[in-house]
């Protein structure tokens, strides 16, 4: 029973609850934050080189930031006796720029695909301009490309391993890429994020990660894995209302108007009818180079591959390859006859 006071039966004063919701906010913002900033010190020194001191310095600078700002903060809160504003205040800032960190990474896949942009056009130039970015940075911070060639020499035997990854991972965003052109981002990147099952299956089957776990982990694992399979069938199957439809249909035309294109052209090509698509394709003489030095690169890792000193189930690997590329045979046909990969 409630008394006058906000206490309850027993005396003891209620906790309103603004209090419960920002302990759960900060819980959030916490796990979140302090998961990354215990890894921070590794990463400066075994990927930036920096040194202990620097590292140190660089932690007592946050520290002293965070200390002192509490200090004026509290001071600030009891002399204007109002607490909300001063919460909004931080956390508003930190929520509302990771929101935009993680949002403006799909800007540029929209503004393609509403302009009708060929997804495999833009994977090569998201591809190369990655590939020009990680080599600039490797060659800053190896201090030449001298150092890092010796470098990639030493890992050289595990190099064929990480192209064969990074090249598994290029041919899966192919499909992600014509899945945020042709259902939209808000259903294509989820159901892509369904790769996560196909990695649990190769730590599970091949390399046997969930070996000696218990009950309750494996438990976890397989109910986990349904709800995302149950997510994947709900938005796979799901049909765009028409209010979403005119509203794509009106950023269409708004990008078309704003970079001079033509909005029945682009409209097309969102259909899986790009023009583009249906003429016959001349082959040039570099589309040829271009495979056999990719195919040379891939032969010239092979020879000096050696095998992981990692415990692995090779029937499973059989199993798992083999119904990799059939899945993407299937699928890529059944994208060809729908787009003709336009």
């Amino acid at each position: 029973m409630k008394r006058a006071g906000g206490q309850t039966k027993a005396g003891k004063e209620r906790i309103p609850p603004t209090v419960w919701a920002l302990g759960m906010v900060s819980l959030c913002m916490d796990v979140s934050s302090e998961t990354i900033h215990s890894l921070l010190p590794v990463f400066l020194v075994s990927a930036l080189g920096a040194s202990t001191a620097m590292v140190g310095l660089i932690e007592g600078v946050a520290e002293a930031t965070a200390m002192t700002t509490r200090v004026f903060s509290g001071a600030l809160s009891d002399w204007l006796g109002r607490r909300k504003p001063l919460v909004l205040a931080g956390y508003g800032p930190s929520a509302l720029g990771a929101a935009l960190l993680w949002g403006t990474m799909y800007i540029p896949y929209r503004k393609a695909y509403l302009s009708g942009m060929n997804p495999l056009s833009f994977v090569t130039v998201f591809t190369v301009g990655e590939l020009g970015t990680m080599g600039a940075l490797a060659v800053a911070f190896s201090g030449g490309v001298g150092p890092l060639m010796a470098e990639l020499g030493r890992a050289r035997p595990a190099l064929f391993w990480l192209f064969l990854g990074g090249f598994c991972w290029v041919m899966g965003d192919l499909f992600q890429q014509f899945a945020a052109k042709y259902i939209g981002i808000g259903r294509g990147i989820p159901l892509s994020n369904t790769n996560q099952l196909w990695g649990l299956a190769w730590g599970a089957l091949v390399f046997g990660e969930l070996a000696g776990q218990s009950a309750s982990t494996r438990t976890l694992v397989i109910v986990g894995s349904l709800l995302m399979i149950l997510g994947a069938l709900a938005i796979s199957t799901a049909i765009a209302p028409a209010g979403e439809q005119a509203a794509r249909q009106m950023a269409v035309q708004r990008e078309c108007k704003r970079y001079g294109l033509d909005v029945s052209l682009a409209s097309r090509a969102l259909e899986g009818e790009d023009e583009l698509g249906e003429r016959v394709a001349t082959r040039r003489w570099w589309d040829g180079l271009i495979i056999a030095v990719a195919v040379g690169i891939f032969l010239w890792f092979v020879r000096g591959t050696v095998r992981p000193p990692i415990p692995m189930n090779g029937a499973w690997i059989l199993v798992l390859v083999a119904a990799m590329l059939g899945l993407m045979v299937v699928c890529g046909a059944f994208l060809w006859k729908r787009t003709r990969f336009s």
